[in-house]
């Protein structure tokens, strides 16, 4: 269905690393094919490695700065950069600046009530050892 979403419309989540704001998704929006969020990173947090199967992600450095990781390369992106990351592949975004860093997120297809899927692999080699 579409739908004007206001900012007061945006159910906000906490993190231990920071919050995400779910601008769409098939719960508010009805959306199949896009989830799209504001996500925040609190200056020295993170988060830690993950991968999404079979979905596409796009982040945008709205603010701030962070540490991106795609596998085991990383660059620091600034306010106007971005990362494309293809489905399956692990990545981890970390904020070591000092200030919070805003994010706009776009992941695809849309999966699910919640609209994404996240496999956490933070713990297993060689992830564990990069941070």
């Amino acid at each position: 269905m579409s739908t004007f979403v206001k900012q007061s419309d945006v159910e906000q989540e906490q993190f231990d690393w920071g919050s995400i704001g779910w601008r769409c998704r098939p719960a508010n929006t009805g959306a199949r094919s896009i989830v799209v969020m504001d996500v925040t990173l609190e200056p020295g947090e993170g988060h830690a490695f993950h991968r999404h199967d079979g979905q596409e992600e796009m982040i945008i450095v709205k603010r701030g700065s962070i540490t991106q990781y795609l596998e085991q390369d990383s660059t620091t992106l600034v306010s106007g950069d971005s990362v494309y990351i293809d489905a399956g592949v692990v990545h981890a975004s970390f904020n070591d600046g000092n200030e919070t860093a805003q994010l706009q997120v776009v992941i695809g297809p849309s999966l699910g009530e919640g609209g994404y899927d996240l496999v956490d692999v933070a713990s297993d080699e060689p992830w564990s050892s990069l941070r």
